[in-house]
């Protein structure tokens, strides 16, 4: 049954998430809110914003730390074990360097949920947040944590990592939960489709104690490319809006370049304003909006 609810749903992709805030930061500035979203890794650490309506904060943060020891880095990586440390990032930054405002998230109606992966049980984790306590950012922190370069965050009784090992693309999610239409954001360029990881061999080596943990990283190219047929079908029946950059986005997850940062954020705004009426119409329920020709579709 049709319930009339509007999600938005974030891909994540570290600092590909910059195209994604210049997107949400063009939604604010125009007073364009959903009634729910869902976030993957940088998709839900940026996108916490759009709820607490503080557009350019996540381009802002990490412009002023790119290249701040204290906030990411070898250093951190070899000394905690977390490549964005951990302290620094996740509890000085948001509550002295760049203030995320606690009561606006609070007091929103949006429900917001971020999807993690149990490295124990190898099952997703779509947790809500609701308020500002504790275990928020670290929550968001889990959800962030890529294998390899971080370290499982223990919150909620659980062992967590990046929440892509479990749900890239949690469309199907939103659907469950009565969203029946959304606002898709990606990361990836039209036609894109994932591989196997590169250098899966270290990986296995390196993560041998999470065997959960190497399962969905062989799984996840599979996985990722039936999601995005998923998104195309939801597009084509008119129930989907999709954000794709238009162009490679052709940058590092882990970039300390600041030019770089700004150059795929102003992509992202670029992209959100040129198609800013389509959405509009979407939104208004006036029209389906026309998928692009995709390489994406199956024969």
């Amino acid at each position: 049954m049709a319930t009339g609810k509007t999600g938005i749903v974030l891909e994540g992709g570290g600092m590909r998430g910059m195209y994604t805030c210049g997107i949400l930061d063009v939604l604010m500035e125009k007073h364009i809110y959903v009634d729910g979203m869902v976030g993957v890794s940088a998709g839900i650490a940026f996108g916490c914003n759009y709820k607490s309506h503080q557009a350019g904060r996540a381009l802002r943060y990490n412009v002023r730390f790119a290249r701040d020891k204290r906030y990411s880095g070898l250093m951190s990586l070899l000394k905690t074990g977390n490549y964005y440390n951990a302290h620094f990032a996740y509890k000085l930054v948001p509550t002295h360097y760049d203030v995320f405002d606690y009561n606006v998230f609070d007091s929103s109606p949006m429900e917001c949920y971020a999807v993690c992966f149990d490295v124990n049980t190898g099952e997703g984790v779509y947790q809500r947040l609701t308020h500002v306590n504790d275990d928020f950012f670290e929550w968001i922190r889990a959800s962030a944590s890529m294998p390899v370069v971080a370290q499982p965050v223990e919150v909620g009784g659980r062992f967590l990592l990046d929440g892509g090992l479990a749900d890239s693309i949690p469309l199907e999610f939103m659907m469950s939960k009565g969203y029946d239409r959304n606002i898709v954001i990606l990361t990836r360029e039209e036609g894109y489709r994932k591989t196997a990881e590169h250098g899966m061999w270290l990986m296995k080596h390196l993560l041998r104690k999470y065997p959960k943990v190497i399962e969905a990283l062989k799984s996840r190219p599979a996985h990722y490319n039936k999601q995005l047929q998923v998104v195309r079908e939801q597009e084509r029946k008119g129930n989907a809006f999709v954000f794709r950059p238009m162009k490679p986005l052709d940058v590092s997850r882990t970039t300390h370049d600041a030019a770089e940062m700004n150059r795929v954020y102003q992509q992202g705004r670029e992209e959100a304003l040129q198609r800013l009426d389509e959405l509009k119409k979407f939104l208004a329920n006036e029209q389906a909006p026309t998928p692009t020709p995709s390489t994406d579709e199956q024969p």
